[in-house]
């Protein structure tokens, strides 16, 4: 699998903004759909906004819908992800993932990974 290095987290007020990077170690992204995650402490992992490799369309997850922006920069080889109007619930480990689906909606809802990297964390608390 794809493993990705994540970074930009960190402490937050709530409204604020953030911008994650993701970029790969070794490979490049141009033919993977890319996905970014979360998981919340005691919760599952999140698909919450995917960016295809052909069309550059996108899917975000309801909870994050208006309020984030996934973009991809080929060139650069990296993914990023703004995040605007933070809530404490949007509180979590961050990750990249790729996937060979063009779809998606389908690697942010329905594709499964066996392993994760370290990710960012995003601490969003007054």
């Amino acid at each position: 699998q794809l493993e990705f290095v994540e970074s930009g987290g960190g402490l937050v007020q709530p409204g604020g903004s953030l911008r994650l990077s993701c970029a790969p170690s070794g490979l490049t992204i141009d033919t993977y759909t890319i996905g970014w995650f979360r998981q919340a402490p005691g919760k599952e992992h999140e698909g919450i906004a995917c960016i295809s490799d052909d069309d550059h369309s996108t899917y975000y997850a309801d909870s994050v819908k208006g309020r984030f922006t996934i973009s991809r920069d080929n060139a650069k080889n990296t993914v990023f992800l703004q995040m605007d109007s933070l809530k404490p619930e949007d509180t979590a480990v961050y990750y990249c993932k790729a996937h060979f689906s063009g779809d998606a909606q389908y690697v942010c809802y329905w594709a499964e990974f066996s392993s994760w990297g370290q990710g960012t964390q995003v601490t969003v608390a007054s």
